[in-house]
C-alpha cells in the first residue's frame, strides 16, 4: 500500500511554502508498470525522486520522457501521465501561489507548462540535497534536509504583497471570487492585477481561477471516489453542467466519465491530499 506524510513547514517558511509532502509506493509485486493521470494543479512544486525515476508523457503525445532526479514545476495547463517506476519514493516541496516566483525571481510566465531540471535552477546543491535525501534515517530527517535547503535561501525572498495573500484567498474559496474583489485585495487596479498575475502565478486571474476550480473538483473525486460528478460539480462551484465539461475537456484532456476509467485503472491516488 502506498504511504505519505505530509509536514507543515518551518515557521519562516510558512509565508511562501504551503508544505511539503513524502510520498512511497513499492510496486515491485505489481507486473505491469503503473500509469497515473495527473491533471495540472495550480501549485508550483519541487519534487525530489528518491529511488527510481519517473518518466511523464503530456496529453497529446505518445512518448514518455525520463525526468531528472529533481524537477521544478511551474504554472501548467497541459495534463500528464505518469509511470512511476516500482519503488516511486518522492519528496514534493509544495508552494503557495506566488511562492515559487518569491524563491526564484523569475516571472512565472517563463516557466509556463514546463517542468525544469532543478540543477539548471540551483545548481549543484540540488545533487547534494539529493543524495542526502537518499542516505537519510528516517521521513523527518528528509523534510528537515528540504526545510534547510528552502531557509539557505530565505534572504534572498522576494517580498510578500498583498497580492500574495489576496491569491490566497482565490485559492481558499475554490476560485469561486470575483476578480474585483480578489485585485481590490491585493490593493492593485484590475490591469495592475492582471500583470502581477502573469508575473507571479504565470496565467491570467480568470484562468487560474478557472484551473483552482477544476482542481478541487477533481481532488474531490480522488479522495471521496463514491460521490458523483454532479455532486462534485455542485460542491465545486460549479453551477452548470457545460461549464464543468468544458474544464474538464480543457485542462485534463478527457470527459469526467474516461477520467473515471483512468482512476479506475490505477491503485494510486496522487492528488487526493493535495491540498489541505
Amino acid at each position: 500500500m502506498p504511504e505519505q506524510q505530509i509536514f507543515k513547514p518551518h515557521p519562516a517558511l510558512q509565508d511562501f511554502v504551503n508544505r511539503i509532502l513524502i510520498f512511497r509506493a513499492d510496486l515491485r509485486c505489481i507486473g505491469p508498470d503503473i500509469i497515473c493521470p495527473f491533471p495540472p494543479t495550480p501549485q508550483n512544486y519541487i519534487y525530489f525522486y528518491i529511488n527510481d525515476p519517473i518518466h511523464t508523457r503530456k496529453n497529446g503525445n505518445n512518448a514518455f520522457i525520463k525526468k531528472p532526479g529533481s524537477i521544478t514545476v511551474g504554472p501548467q495547463l497541459t495534463g500528464v501521465h505518469l509511470n512511476l517506476g516500482k519503488d516511486h519514493f518522492m519528496l514534493a516541496i509544495i508552494f503557495h501561489p506566488g511562492g515559487l516566483y518569491r524563491l526564484l525571481g523569475m516571472p512565472m510566465k517563463h516557466m509556463f507548462d514546463e517542468d525544469v531540471d532543478s540543477y539548471a535552477l540551483f545548481g549543484n546543491e540540488i545533487n547534494r540535497i539529493h543524495e542526502k535525501l537518499q542516505y537519510a534515517q528516517s521521513w523527518l530527517e528528509m523534510k528537515n534536509i528540504a526545510e534547510s535547503f528552502l531557509l539557505n535561501r530565505i534572504g534572498r525572498l522576494k517580498t510578500a504583497l498583498p497580492f500574495d495573500h489576496a491569491i490566497r484567498e482565490l485559492m481558499d474559496n475554490s476560485g469561486n471570487l470575483r476578480m474585483e474583489k480578489v485585485a481590490s485585495l491585493s490593493c492593485l487596479s484590475i490591469r495592475q492585477f492582471e500583470r502581477k498575475c502573469m508575473e507571479r502565478i504565470g496565467l491570467p486571474p480568470k484562468l487560474f481561477a478557472r484551473l483552482v476550480r477544476f482542481s478541487g473538483a477533481y481532488q474531490l473525486k480522488e479522495h471521496q471516489p463514491h460521490l458523483s460528478w454532479t455532486e462534485i460539480a455542485h460542491s465545486s462551484g460549479y453551477y452548470d453542467q457545460m461549464h464543468f465539461l468544458r474544464d474538464f475537456k480543457e485542462f485534463a484532456g478527457v470527459t469526467p466519465s474516461l477520467i473515471q476509467g483512468q482512476l479506475d485503472a490505477t491503485p494510486l491516488r496522487l492528488q487526493a491530499n493535495a491540498r489541505q
